[in-house]
């Protein structure tokens, strides 16, 4: 039930944090005893209903925990690949952190989104198509914008044929989104070989230090 309910939080009222976490001092200082909280949409809490008012608290609050997501698309599987050398660098760097990997194209946004939401970090990866990032993938950058997200850090990766513009170009969208990016773009000339995914993995443990 509380997925569901960040995953409200993250996809719609993100923009409105710093607007809700006023609101939620004003109505807690009121020091107020709730019997039932009946949103006009929305689940109603009946039992503790302060308990969902704590946690909207907390997702005001440029929410993260220690999780690292990873969004890409890809065209033959090159960058795919990546995402996968990644995540492993990632984990050989700091077997703590949790990682998520998701198929921009695969997966619904609204729950890639809410992974977002809850990570330090998002790294984007696309192949160049026109000597730029996927659609499916500067769409997904540009709902982030819309969401404000605040105090998340960033890289880019991408497979490239020709001129291999994408990977630069997800770094500076994410920068307009207002993502901090920590590391160059990682950029791969056709499908990544032994040697490149081990370069990946290097990638992936250095944005874990990051």
């Amino acid at each position: 039930l509380f997925e569901e309910a960040l995953k409200y939080y993250a996809n719609i009222l993100t923009p409105f944090s710093a607007i809700l976490k006023r609101k939620l001092e004003e109505v807690l200082a009121l020091n107020l005893t709730f019997d039932i909280i009946a949103p006009s949409h929305g689940v109603i809490w009946r039992e503790n209903p302060l308990q969902i008012v704590e946690k909207y608290a907390a997702w005001c609050e440029d929410y993260q925990e220690n999780q690292i997501t990873i969004a890409y698309d890809t065209m033959w599987d090159g960058t795919r690949t990546l995402a996968d050398a990644i995540a492993a660098g990632i984990h050989e760097a700091d077997p703590d952190v949790a990682i998520k990997v998701f198929s921009i194209s695969k997966t619904d946004k609204n729950d890639i989104m809410s992974e977002v939401f809850k990570s330090k970090m998002v790294v984007v990866g696309s192949p160049t198509v026109g000597n730029d990032m996927l659609d499916s993938v500067a769409s997904f950058i540009h709902f982030m914008k819309m969401l404000k997200m605040k105090k998340k850090k960033g890289a880019s990766f991408g497979c490239y044929g020709w001129t291999g513009e994408a990977p630069a170009k997800i770094g500076e969208a994410l920068t307009k989104a207002g993502i901090e990016v920590v590391d160059e773009a990682f950029r791969q000339h056709w499908n990544p070989t032994l040697t490149d995914l081990e370069a990946a993995r290097e990638f992936g443990k250095r944005l874990a230090k990051a």
